[in-house]
């Protein structure tokens, strides 16, 4: 291959006007030998005599070529004939041509260009190399099936916690209240402009502004620059703009917002967040106090808010049109498909989806939107919004759901919710509290405080088992202020969780979650039904596991009181065994009522006590299990009652219930077949073949078997 380089040019020595002395006479002839033997440097085999100029030999940087062959440098000025050094592969002098005619100048193929349009991608997933056209995305919704929103239009006094706790349905859609009174808030007047917005927080205050047409972020924009914007005349913008993300708490502004009551109510960062570490100079979630400006056409796409955290949005003067899709585990995964890949620059979402809503918002208008809703926002005038965002306690795994998308889609972590892990163990460790005192809490609560469990402990897993860094990061989320074991707090509340909830173990809790997320579209593991293993109810009660690696403590002392023997006869009804109805009065004790005009029976009754006594953190605890079996036989008479079959044989079982009250029962059945009389069960089926016993010819009483709690 021909190689070149470059040369600096020779230096021009002058002396100065006023002569020179004899030893600079001297330096100066020394030199200018040297300078001589440069000149000859500087020449090639090729160069020819008064041919160089003064500007070619006093040039900064000179090309050189060497022949592939005879390896001497020749100046690329005087072999080159004003060819491209650049482009030349192998390359000969006109001697070593001559002297082999196979030898030939290649020149180096060129670079390959590809028709391919190039694009950079951001956060939004598009560039201005794309189409910058703002309305490109209403003419990608022309032709769609949108149907009207279904949802509730409410007041603002009935939007509170006791809504929440009496509609199961509460805060799994979105509402809107068209009139703020009763919700609890408070916003500026209705002629509140951006101009007041400038005014409070500054012109030098910066704002981050969003591209519409290419969804990405505009650097280097302060609110100054914005208010000079939003005045310009729509026609001579020269983009369509939107503000979104202004977050003004601890300004001035902010004492003129308070979000809605129930928003304060169920706020994490409100709730759970140490009132000590907010404020200013402190580092905490600030995501509740948004204000949104956004001109006439603006479009913000399809996306979920941060963590799938909930939104209260109100309208102050202007209007929006929200798109909505429901956060199903199907539409869910379809987003994330769609989020941050190339399908997003191109495709309606709502093609991927079930189902799109539209909701029209006007002046005046308060909506609040639930966990994980996917949305897009257009506005059609210029707008001017207030809100903000909150984490809460009624659809916690549909939160971790939408945190593992951005996770998934490589969200960058400014635009996630900010300290959210930390949150989360400020969370834990307030309901380990509230569980250890007893408090109780909706079914809803507690199913999204075992999501928040499950999580933490994957996180104490990570700082046990994973990599350094992952260790490290781990811990760092951790709040040293309020929690000195992490792992043992997450293991813990999750423990005391499914003990609350009544789990009997640690499977009956995850088959639960598999039976929930099956029901709720998700596949169970492997595509195999999952079954529960039956638990004998003859276990005693001390070898019955709660969970996994748990015992009940053991009682201090068990007493064993002797029987007690009691036989009577009593007149009472004889049951119809023919029909079923004698099986719910002798369970309800109807009928054992003594009556006048009855058969005289036989009662033999035994009662057996155990009474148990353990010491507890609180005081202690004391069971008192009663066993009482009667044996009713009826003199003469026949019994219809069907005889016993031997696959249906009922054995005696105790079941004993234990709490802190001073006198407690358990209650059981037993049936006990006897070779010479009839016995009645409940509801148990002959079997093929049977027959029964002495007594159908009266020559033998009828007995039944009951045993019941005393």
């Amino acid at each position: 291959m021909a190689r070149s380089r470059r040369r600096s040019g020779r230096n021009q020595k002058t002396p100065d006007a006023g002569g020179a002395t004899d030893d600079e006479a001297q330096t100066q002839h020394t030199q200018e030998g040297e300078d001589d033997r440069e000149e000859d440097d500087d020449k090639c085999p090729a160069c020819k005599d008064g041919e160089a100029t003064g500007e070619q030999v006093a040039a900064d940087k000179e090309k050189w070529v060497r022949c592939d062959a005879c390896k001497t440098w020749y100046h690329w000025r005087c072999v080159g004939q004003g060819g491209d050094l650049d482009a030349v592969d192998k390359w000969f002098c006109r001697g070593c041509l001559d002297a082999d005619p196979a030898r030939v100048i290649t020149m180096k193929p060129p670079a390959r260009k590809s028709a391919r349009k190039k694009t950079q991608r951001d956060y939004a997933g598009l560039n201005a190399g794309q189409e910058a056209d703002p309305s490109r995305f209403l003419r990608m919704m022309e032709g769609k099936v949108i149907k009207k929103d279904p949802f509730r239009r409410m007041r603002g006094s009935e939007v509170g916690v006791e809504w929440l706790e009496s509609d199961e349905s509460a805060m799994r859609e979105p509402v809107v209240i068209e009139n703020e009174e009763g919700l609890g808030m408070k916003m500026p007047p209705a002629s509140f402009t951006v101009d007041d917005v400038v005014e409070a927080l500054g012109e030098d205050h910066p704002v981050e502004v969003i591209d519409v047409a290419t969804q990405s972020n505009s650097p280097n924009w302060t609110l100054g620059k914005w208010l000079e914007y939003w005045h310009t005349e729509p026609s001579k913008r020269d983009k369509i703009r939107n503000v979104i993300s202004l977050e003004i708490s601890g300004s001035e502004l902010a004492n003129q917002v308070l979000p809605p009551r129930i928003v304060r109510e169920l706020d994490w960062v409100e709730k759970f967040w140490p009132n000590t570490k907010k404020g200013r100079g402190h580092n905490y979630p600030k995501v509740q106090l948004y204000c949104l400006m956004g001109v006439g056409g603006a479009w913000t796409d399809w996306h979920i808010d941060f963590a799938g955290s909930s939104v209260y949005y109100h309208i102050l003067n202007g209007a929006k049109v929200f798109y909505f899709i429901r956060p199903t585990p199907a539409n869910l995964a379809a987003y994330e498909r769609w989020s941050g890949t190339e399908v997003q620059n191109h495709s309606w979402l709502g093609d991927m989806c079930d189902e799109v809503f539209k909701v029209e918002l006007k002046t005046g208008n308060t909506m609040i939107i639930p966990t994980g809703w996917i949305h897009a926002v257009y506005t059609p005038v210029d707008t001017l919004v207030f809100g903000g965002n909150f984490l809460h306690s009624y659809n916690v795994p549909t939160q971790l759901r939408v945190r593992e998308i951005e996770l998934a889609t490589h969200v960058p972590k400014k635009f996630r919710f900010p300290y959210f892990v930390k949150l989360c163990w400020y969370a834990a460790e307030k309901y380990l509290r509230d569980l250890k005192a007893k408090e109780e809490f909706s079914p809803r609560v507690m199913e999204s405080i075992e999501a928040l469990a499950d999580f933490l402990v994957a996180e104490a897993r990570t700082m046990e088992r994973g990599t350094d860094t992952a260790k490290r990061q781990a811990k760092e989320e951790v709040p040293g202020d309020r929690i000195k074991d992490a792992p043992a707090l997450a293991r813990e509340l999750r423990w005391r969780v499914r003990h609350a909830a009544g789990y009997t173990s640690d499977d009956d809790s995850r088959s639960i979650r598999r039976a929930k997320g099956a029901a709720n579209g998700e596949s169970a593991s492997n595509g195999v039904g999952n079954k529960r293993k039956r638990i004998a109810m003859e276990s005693s009660e001390e070898s019955m596991e709660l969970f996994r690696n748990f015992k009940r403590p053991a009682w201090d002392r068990v007493e064993e009181r002797p029987t007690e023997k009691e036989s009577k006869v009593v007149k009472a009804r004889r049951p119809d065994t023919k029909s079923q109805s004698w099986v719910q009065e002798w369970v309800s004790g109807s009928g054992d009522a003594e009556v006048e005009d009855g058969e005289e029976a036989r009662v033999e009754r035994k009662r057996d006590v155990i009474v148990k006594v353990r010491k507890t953190a609180k005081g202690l605890e004391r069971q008192r299990v009663e066993r009482v079996l009667e044996e009713w036989v009826w003199n003469g008479g026949s019994s219809t009652s069907p005889p016993l079959s031997s696959k249906t044989e009922a054995q005696p079982q105790d079941v004993a219930m234990a709490s802190s009250e001073d006198r407690q029962s358990s209650s059981a059945a037993k049936v006990e077949p006897s070779d010479q009389d009839a016995v009645m069960q409940d509801a148990a089926p002959a079997s093929a073949g049977a027959t029964n016993g002495p007594g159908v010819n009266g020559s033998a009483p009828a007995p039944v078997a009951v045993e019941s709690s005393g």
